[in-house]
Order: structure tokens, then C-alpha cells, then sequence
């Protein structure tokens, strides 16, 4: 008899988990994924949204129900679930047990998928970086990589983790190598936080649903494959080479979250980032933690070193700070690189909160760490409107714009912004440069 199987997610791993263990795998039937509402604020349906039967395979011609995950219990004690997977990341260890817990409790297993069984193997060498949580400076070390490949003349592309919120067929596999491929596929804010840096720089970046079609494609164009993951998310890649990136801003989360742990036990490269907004002691204890559990590592700090174009604008001035959601929502921090800037420059930080509208105002009762600071939420267009009129309801003399990608170039802001932009810079030695001319030596890529 086939065991009934629920999968724990966030659009993104879970589908990825499904596609390279259950589907057309006839020991199985999953009856459904559930949807994690932080981790997708906005996005969450009540069952009408489905994992496409074209993507899902010939078991499941009527595709497979997506569920809220606060309906879990409710699932299988219906549905008489055997198995229930989680497969999803940024999660604290406690909180993986309590969902653990409920499962038990409602009478099903619970199980977490190892790396063997989930990551698929490349032609191609693979970087892969990773991080033991959401915002720790990942994508830019991602695109410090790319950098790096792009000035010795190594033909790369970079492969993202999911952000999959639209029409899932046609997001199987999405190639990114200009502005227009960004609107072409109907990117969502938190897409475009990730894509549209490597689009201004001149890379490709392929991301999607299904990552066996996505390799296929990226390897034909590229000599070497850069996995930027998404959270805290493993690979979905063997990595040939694993860098990790820490923060010292919130030390002892690289040993008490899933699966930011499993990547800085595996690490053959972890980077404690943001070492020039930390405290020293904070600093020794993360480099401790990873010694404990992975003393093999090259451990390489880092500053993370923020700049503001046209800073004049906003120096001294009324500014509402515009960050990144992600990292603040379920990355739990309290500020980004906005913040930075307006401390830098001497700005008079405004609090949004008494003009945020529809769901923004319910994000800041969601997420009361997040303090004076606009998060940058938006998965679909009235979301991105209700963001829009936050901002342009905001009394103040500019806006500072901490996000990855250009806010102004989706939304029409009333009155001034400026960017501000983060790029990784390491102490000392061994740094990137030098590991990377190691790895392409290693595996003869010229």
C-alpha cells in the first residue's frame, strides 16, 4: 500500500523535494504541500492553488492541492496522512520540533529529507553558496563570486533558489539576462531582489521550479555553476565547493537553525560577515560554534561595507528607510543596510508605521521586531500598490532604499530616493579570489 504523504513548505525546496524523491515514485502518494504564511506573507491560499499535473508527473493528473500549513492537523487526521516531510528553511530547531510535535501528535511520522536524496549532480563544477540564515550577506558573496569568475574570463552562470508565486508551468525554467526578462516573467519584488543585481551587472541567473530542467540548461553555457541559495536552504546542487556565510549579529543562530546548520557543518568555506557592525566577543563566538561543529573549514571574515549613491539628498534629512523584507520578516533581524546608511549620514529616521496600509500594516503587527523600517513586501501587484501608497504617504524629505534592486524603477515614488548598495570585502587572507583560483585549478577549468 502506498504511504500518504503531506509536504511541509514554502514554495521552494518542497517542490524541489518532491520532484527528486516522490515524483513517479509509486512507493508514494503526497496528497498535498502546505504553505508557510511567514515565510510567504501574502501568499497563502486556501487549497484552490495546485502543483500543476505538468510539472507533478503521470500519478498526479489532477495535480496536488497546496494547503495553509496551519491546516496540518486538520490534513491528516483527513486525508489518514502517513508520512509528513518537512521542506522548507529559516526555521529555529525548537520551532522544527513543535511542527514535528503536531505532526506525531496528529498520528503521522515525520521525516526531513537528506542531502543525498535532494541535491542533484552536475556535469559541471558547482559553487554553491549558502548561509546559516536569511540576510546574511549570501547574494552578495554570490555575486563577489561571479565577479571573480567574470574578471578571469570563466564562462558562469548563477542558478537562484525558487521564488515560484505565479503560473508554475510557465516559471519551470526562467533565464535572466535582461530587464525584460524580469518583466517578461512578471517578478514579484522579492524576485526582483534577487535577479535584477546580476541582470545590472551583465550575468545570467536561471531560477524556477524545476531544477533538473534548469540544470540542463545552464549547463549548456557554462563552464562553472554558482548556486546562490535562497534563507538558509541547502543546495539543491552537489557542491563541489561549499561556502557558507555567517552573522556575528546573530551569533549562535549558525548551530540553532535548520538547515543553516547542516550547511556550516558541510562548509568547506564559511565567511563570518559584517564583522565591521559587530562586537568582537560576538565575532569569537561564532568562529568558536563552526570550529566545534566543522573544524575543517577555512573561516574568512568579512565586512560588509555599505554605500549611498548621491548621499547628499538624504544627508541630514527627514528619510523613511526602505529594507529588505525577507531578512526582516522571517530573517528576524531589526534593520539592513538603510539603516546603516541613515546612521552613516546623519538622517532623522521616520516611523512608517502610522501610514502603512492593507497589508503592510499587517506585516508590522506580524513582525513587531521590525521597529522604524518599511519592509519591502510584495508578491503580487495590490501588494506592491499598498507598498507604493506606505511610501508615498510618508511624511518626510527623501527615502533611502535599502533593497537589492532599484524600488524606483517598479514603483513611483512622490518624492526623492536613493540607493543604497552592500558589497562584501574580506580580511585578510586566504580570500575569495585566492579560493576560487584554487577550485578552478583543481577542476581544470580554464
Amino acid at each position: 500500500m502506498k504511504k500518504k504523504v503531506l509536504i511541509l513548505g514554502a514554495a521552494g525546496m518542497d517542490f524541489h523535494v518532491f520532484n527528486t524523491v516522490f515524483r513517479d515514485n509509486e512507493e508514494y502518494d503526497v496528497v498535498g504541500f502546505t504553505m508557510a504564511g511567514e515565510q510567504n506573507l501574502g501568499t497563502v491560499e486556501t487549497g484552490e492553488r495546485k502543483y500543476p499535473h505538468e510539472l507533478a508527473g503521470k500519478l498526479y493528473p489532477n495535480g496536488i492541492p497546496i494547503y495553509p500549513e496551519t491546516d496540518m492537523e486538520k490534513i491528516i487526521k483527513e486525508k489518514d496522512i502517513d508520512q509528513v516531510v518537512l521542506a522548507y528553511s529559516d526555521l529555529s530547531h525548537v520551532y522544527v520540533m513543535h511542527l514535528a510535535s503536531r505532526a506525531l501528535a496528529a498520528g503521522a511520522n515525520f521525516k526531513i529529507i537528506g542531502i543525498k536524496k535532494a541535491m542533484l549532480k552536475s556535469k559541471k563544477p558547482i559553487i554553491a553558496i549558502c548561509a546559516v540564515r536569511t540576510g546574511c550577506g549570501k547574494s552578495q558573496t554570490s555575486q563577489k563570486v561571479c565577479q571573480i569568475l567574470d574578471e578571469m574570463g570563466i564562462k558562469f552562470v548563477a542558478v537562484r533558489e525558487p521564488m515560484p508565486y505565479g503560473d508554475l508551468v510557465e516559471q519551470t525554467a526562467m533565464r535572466f539576462a535582461t530587464y525584460e526578462d524580469l518583466n517578461k516573467h512578471k517578478c514579484t519584488i522579492e524576485e526582483r531582489e534577487e535577479y535584477e543585481a546580476y541582470v545590472e551587472k551583465g550575468f545570467v541567473i536561471y531560477s524556477g521550479v524545476d531544477y533538473g530542467v534548469i540544470l540542463r540548461e545552464a549547463e549548456k553555457e557554462a563552464d562553472v555553476i554558482v548556486w546562490d541559495g535562497g534563507n538558509n536552504e541547502i543546495s539543491f546542487y552537489v557542491p563541489d565547493l561549499q561556502i557558507v556565510v555567517a552573522d556575528p549579529l546573530r551569533p549562535g543562530h549558525e548551530i540553532t537553525y535548520h538547515p543553516g546548520e547542516v550547511n556550516a557543518r558541510i562548509a568547506d568555506v564559511i565567511i563570518i560577515n559584517k564583522v565591521n557592525s559587530a562586537e568582537r566577543k560576538n565575532v569569537d563566538i561564532v568562529r568558536k560554534n563552526i570550529k566545534e561543529i566543522n573544524p575543517k573549514a577555512i573561516i574568512i571574515e568579512a565586512n560588509s561595507v555599505v554605500t549611498t549613491e548621491r548621499p547628499e539628498i538624504v544627508k541630514g534629512k527627514k528619510v523613511l528607510v526602505v529594507e529588505d523584507g525577507p531578512t526582516l520578516t522571517h530573517g528576524g533581524t531589526s534593520y539592513g543596510a538603510g539603516m546603516i546608511a541613515a546612521k552613516q549620514l546623519g538622517c532623522e529616521v521616520i516611523d512608517p508605521k502610522p501610514y502603512a496600509v492593507g497589508t503592510v500594516k499587517e506585516t508590522y503587527k506580524k513582525f513587531p521586531n521590525l521597529g522604524k523600517i518599511l519592509p519591502a513586501m510584495g508578491y503580487n501587484d495590490e501588494q506592491m500598490k499598498e507598498l507604493e501608497d506606505t511610501i508615498n504617504k510618508a511624511k518626510c524629505d527623501a527615502v533611502l532604499v535599502g533593497t537589492p534592486f532599484d524600488l524606483a524603477r517598479l514603483l513611483k515614488i512622490n518624492k526623492p530616493s536613493v540607493r543604497v548598495r552592500y558589497r562584501i570585502e574580506e580580511i585578510g587572507k586566504p580570500d575569495l579570489k585566492e579560493i576560487i583560483t584554487d577550485f578552478l585549478k583543481k577542476h581544470k577549468v580554464k
